[in-house]
């Protein structure tokens, strides 16, 4: 089932991809949320054209995604649909190259498919709960950095606030991209030791990276280092972190719980 789940997905990111690409640099209609965050034409669009693809093939499966409203029916489904139709709308309103569609399937409260894709650069990650991690087809895996390498972090100024660590923040290199899914993708191939996000983190922008992270030999969990569970009503996580494992264990005492 997963493998099969993983090629429905991919077929609706590449073909969303298509959608995207459309509106990308075209000026789309842009307007902010009751959240303020930003929504576009092209992510309701895309959500659109994923949903027509997913739910045909598999009406039983619930769905979450960031441009529906959420129906509590899904709590009810053994397998759920988890989506966020473009990660990093900041970016793709800014004509940026570094957003992403992040699909992902869960059951039982476990991703068991996942697809990230970048369209502009044509870049896809995939997984399945019992496989590997992939890039474009090819096995991906994470660094092997501790904190005493001076890791390359992916974060946002805010985890480097004083009052998240027991002293003074740890001492890294600090890097960022705007899409949550494609810095977990970042953690799993490699380019950079690990992501952390101490904000709670919307359901949609981790399900498909975190997989994908942990397939890759990642450690992934919350920011109180417990496993990440989907398909909660409230859709969110307390946090994120995903990083090489002897990274994750340097860092996890120094956070103030």
């Amino acid at each position: 089932m997963p493998a099969h789940d993983l090629a429905l997905l991919t077929e609706a990111a590449r073909a969303a991809g298509e959608v995207a690409l459309r509106y990308w640099k075209n000026a789309p209609k842009a307007w902010d949320k009751a959240d303020a965050s930003p929504v576009t034409e092209a992510d309701l669009a895309c959500n659109d054209l994923i949903m027509g693809i997913l739910r045909r093939a598999r009406p039983h499966y619930g769905w979450l995604s960031e441009e529906t409203p959420d129906d509590t029916a899904r709590l009810e489904t053994e397998y759920q649909f988890i989506i966020d139709p473009i990660d990093g709308t900041r970016a793709f309103i800014a004509g940026e190259k570094h957003f992403s569609h992040s699909l992902a399937v869960a059951h039982n409260g476990e991703i068991t498919a996942a697809v990230v894709y970048l369209p502009v650069l044509d870049k896809l990650y995939t997984a399945t709960k019992e496989g590997p991690a992939l890039r474009d087809g090819e096995p991906i895996r994470c660094s092997q950095k501790s904190l005493a390498d001076t890791p390359n972090i992916l974060t946002s100024k805010h985890s480097l606030d004083p009052e998240h660590w027991r002293d003074a923040p740890p001492d890294f290199q600090r890097s960022f991209r705007a899409s949550l899914a494609y810095r977990l993708c970042l953690v799993a191939d490699g380019s950079f030791d690990g992501m952390i996000t101490l904000m709670d983190a919307w359901e949609w922008d981790i399900a498909a990276g975190s997989l994908i992270a942990a397939r890759a030999g990642a450690m992934v969990t919350d920011k109180h280092a417990k496993p990440l569970r989907f398909n909660d009503p409230s859709a969110q996580s307390a946090g994120t972190f995903a990083c090489a494992p002897a990274l994750h264990s340097d860092l996890m005492p120094l956070l103030k719980q």
